[in-house]
């Protein structure tokens, strides 16, 4: 009887505990959901609307009637015309920059990523308004880059907004954007399910249960904002439905990931190498940074004149592989093209994203591979086109670094659930061979290049968000460091200037096996002045709190 009492009791503690639960946490839960309705919706707007400004400013420059047939009409084009419209987007695209943004440079998704780890969930939005210009005219006249990435940034900005005006904590700025950003990528693809694991998976690049709900409500919303405006239609139409040969045929998709994963790498190094060299040749030639864009456009307008496939996104060319009209030697040369054209547009700082091109050539190059398969083994393989769709997916989450959203977009871009093994083991191969190659994606490769150390994960990039001026103890605190001591530390040059961060204070103490070290700023004679000190313990107890709280937020 007394058993009985003492668990009835637990049971009536346990129901009043979460009854102030729900009084207390659902109200402000339900609030942050409707927050993140309406977020969905305008941002799912806001990528409907950069796509309709997109196709209304290209049908005006090339005076087509349907965009989504541009390569084709472009052939029939004067040369001159085809050449200078490139160009002509990169003179106005480098106005922008040069007037408009602090290092001359298009922001994207590399960019929201930072914002998510370093800045509480925030990006810049001057810069980025002038981003979200410049991806616009690149897109519309002739460049060839993809239209994600800016509508990624634009649902970032709109989600800054919101968390500065509501004047949140890092934690729920994150989730704010990790809605925003699914909204954009659902209601660009038409595609809920990725567009909330994409939020998870390469934004916030965890899958806390907290965040999945509201992300899940605004993803939801993005895409109700798409099939409002474009009807529930799948971006891509295949030939039929494909089957495979599992047993017989599995290896042949082991085979064609890993070989996906190549082609990733070398796209990515591509870009990375064609940005070296033009920011070489321009330091060498003195050119400003502002033409570098309308140089771009003037190689990328020559290339088109002889091969329009390079033009704008490439959804056409992608349908053509996707459906099998496409030639071997056709679809291997517009592969290498369209690298060449991408690494071209992306180097000249010309703006867009890189996701579009990674689907292109990921297409094209699983039907290069899917013509040789078939032609060497018919009797034991499936529609060549099948390779295509998986070669798709391949090289798309290999430059993503995001296997898991990508291949949920490949199957609700093409409405075919059928042949999910054959793409799942493609792009579980190229994922794990590319991310070994590069620091785990295009996005983290791009930050890596500017010291921003997020692809090892918060060990490596935590220290950088501490300044050391935050941390030290200053003369006047209790415990102060002894000045004479710091002064001699300082005259063996064994200090830390105050605007430093732990990231580079730390590995002194560690190397010196000093209990703190001076802190000083410089005067006008670029003399050290004593301002503080950092105890070795302070930097650590902050770091680890740090780690604290981002498991914390992982895992709540």
């Amino acid at each position: 009887m007394g058993q009985l009492r003492n668990q009835l009791q637990q049971a009536s503690r346990a129901f009043g505990s979460g009854w102030d639960l729900v009084r207390h946490k659902a109200p402000s839960q339900i609030q942050f959901w409707l927050i993140a309705l309406v977020l969905g919706v305008v941002s799912g707007l806001a990528a409907i609307g950069f796509r309709a400004a997109i196709e209304w400013l290209q049908a005006t420059v090339y005076g087509t009637e349907n965009v989504n047939e541009l390569h084709s009409f472009a052939e029939g084009l004067p040369w001159f015309w085809v050449l200078m419209i490139p160009a002509i987007g990169g003179i106005v695209v480098g106005f922008i920059l040069h007037h408009l943004t602090p290092d001359g440079r298009v922001q994207s998704v590399a960019d929201v990523i930072e914002g998510a780890a370093l800045n509480d969930g925030r990006v810049e939005k001057k810069a980025g308004l002038a981003s979200a210009l410049c991806s616009w005219i690149t897109l519309s006249t002739g460049g060839s880059t993809g239209r994600e990435g800016p509508v990624v940034h634009i649902a970032a900005m709109a989600s800054s907004w919101v968390a500065n005006k509501l004047k949140v904590d890092g934690v729920t700025g994150r989730d704010l954007m990790g809605c925003a950003v699914a909204a954009a990528v659902s209601a660009s693809f038409n595609a809920p399910i990725a567009g909330a694991l994409f939020a998870l998976e390469v934004i916030l690049r965890h899958f806390a249960l907290h965040a999945f709900a509201p992300i899940v409500v605004a993803s939801a919303a993005g895409t109700v904002i798409s099939r409002l405006v474009y009807g529930d239609v799948t971006e891509f139409i295949l030939p039929g439905t494909t089957t495979v040969e599992f047993y017989l045929e599995l290896p042949a998709f082991f085979l064609l990931g890993l070989v996906c994963g190549c082609v990733a790498v070398v796209m990515m190094r591509a870009i990375f190498f064609a940005d070296d060299v033009e920011t070489e040749l321009q330091n060498k030639l003195s050119l400003p940074y502002w033409l570098r864009p309308a140089v771009a456009g003037l190689l990328l307008g020559g290339l088109a004149i002889f091969f329009p496939h390079i033009i704008g996104v490439g959804y056409e060319t992608t349908s053509l592989a996707l459906t099998g009209n496409l030639m071997l030697h056709e679809a291997f040369i517009f592969a290498i093209l369209k690298v060449l054209a991408v690494s071209l547009t992306v180097a000249g700082r010309m703006g867009g994203g890189v996701f579009s091109p990674a689907l292109m050539v990921g297409a094209l190059t699983g039907l290069t591979f899917g013509h040789i398969a078939t032609g060497l083994f018919p009797d034991v393989s499936s529609a060549f086109t099948l390779y295509a769709l998986a070669g798709m997916g391949a090289v798309a989450a290999a430059v993503l670094g995001a296997p898991i959203s990508t291949t949920l977009i490949v199957f609700e871009l093409t409405g075919d659930w059928q042949t999910g093994l054959a793409v799942m083991v493609s792009v579980s191969m190229s994922t794990a061979l590319a991310s070994r190659l590069v620091d785990r994606s295009f996005f983290l490769t791009q930050l890596e290049r500017r010291n921003v150390h997020l692809a090892a994960g918060p060990q490596a990039y935590l220290l950088a968000m501490f300044r050391v001026q935050g941390v030290m103890r200053r003369p006047t605190d209790d415990n102060a460091a002894d000045e004479q001591a710091c002064l001699d530390l300082v005259e063996q040059g064994l200090y830390v200037l105050d605007d430093a961060t732990l990231e580079t204070a730390l590995p002194i103490l560690d190397r010196s096996d000093l209990t703190f070290l001076p802190v000083v700023s410089k005067d006008a004679n670029n003399a050290p002045v004593l301002q503080g000190a950092l105890f070795h313990v302070d930097a650590l107890k902050a770091y680890n709190q740090a780690l604290a709280a981002t498991a914390e937020e992982e895992h709540s």
